[in-house]
């Protein structure tokens, strides 16, 4: 018989030191009486994770205990079957990418793509903002082109159907992005041979990323950004190593708000790449700073 408040309270002294920089919440409403699971859910809400990624946690704890017969509160919950991800191989994956994809680029114009690609940053993704159908197809067209001769990999962000019209290499959605996608636009995608890269903020997203088998996963925002409001806090790099094992098949991207300074804390989690915004497009001289982003990296280049 398991004591659910002794339970709840070893998982939050076992892990407190990790994820003190979160405020505790509130539990949600149990959706089990299961015992583990509440103790989990519990104790997850106390170490600040918000509700529906505490409730992900407490039923991976809850499986974990059904598989082994061992709470272990000692011992953060990373295997793949406890969270119910994607057996692999998987059944029907978006087309492969590297497993590292080395330092990321994310640039705002084709301009900067091709200015970071002929500096040798090995992956770019175009983030080019606009209303405008036709300015879009253009510059989509021009980042193509602006990588040809290099061997830069294109991801396009969220303007996907103008990525396979171009021939991009791949195309990256936001969580939004991909939930507004029907089953159809789906198989589409996917049918295009286009590579997906996905964002997520927390367990939930990467469950939900994961039920369509992208070809990447990207985890973030790891520090605090201006970029862009983000709906949630930064993860901090004791979550971003929970994600990182957690999703240990997939290639896995960290991004938001990371500088030099913090890379080698950030491969240290098993993340396989690092996705750099203002570090590049913010420097006064780019093409140096991406020399220096690039030892940061240990040199890590795209490779299968």
């Amino acid at each position: 018989m398991t004591d659910t408040t002794t339970l709840a309270h070893q998982i939050e002294r076992a892990h407190a030191a990790k994820f003190s920089a979160f405020a505790p919440l509130p539990a949600p409403a149990p959706e089990s009486d299961a015992p583990v699971y509440r103790a989990a859910l519990a104790a997850c809400s106390a170490l600040g994770f918000i509700a529906q990624d505490a409730q992900v946690l407490a039923h991976a704890w809850q499986a974990r205990w059904e598989r082994t017969g061992s709470s272990a509160p000692e011992l953060w919950p990373s295997a793949a079957q406890d969270f119910g991800l994607q057996p692999r191989p998987h059944a029907a994956p978006f087309a492969a990418c590297p497993q590292q994809l080395g330092l990321y680029a994310v640039l705002p114009d084709a301009a900067w793509v091709g200015r970071m690609a002929r500096a040798g940053v090995p992956t770019v993704q175009l983030r080019f903002k606009s209303d405008d159908a036709a300015a879009i197809a253009r510059e989509v067209r021009a980042a193509v082109e602006a990588v040809a001769g290099t061997s830069a990999l294109l991801f396009i962000n969220d303007h996907w159907r103008e990525a396979i019209a171009a021939g991009a290499y791949g195309a990256h959605l936001g969580q939004e992005d991909l939930d507004a996608l029907s089953a159809v636009e789906v198989d589409e995608l996917r049918a295009s041979g286009l590579r997906l890269g996905v964002s997520t903020h927390g367990y939930a997203e990467m469950l939900r990323a994961d039920a369509v088998q992208p070809s990447y996963i990207a985890l973030g925002a790891v520090f605090p950004t201006t970029l862009k409001r983000m709906a949630t806090a930064p993860q901090g790099v004791a979550r971003l190593a929970a994600y990182a094992a957690l999703l240990r098949d997939y290639p896995t991207v960290a991004i938001g708000g990371i500088g030099a300074d913090q890379f080698a804390e950030i491969l240290d989690t098993g993340v396989g790449s690092i996705a750099v915004v203002r570090a590049l497009v913010a420097a006064q001289d780019p093409e140096a700073e991406a020399a220096r982003l690039l030892r940061a990296m240990g040199s890590v280049a795209p490779n299968l």
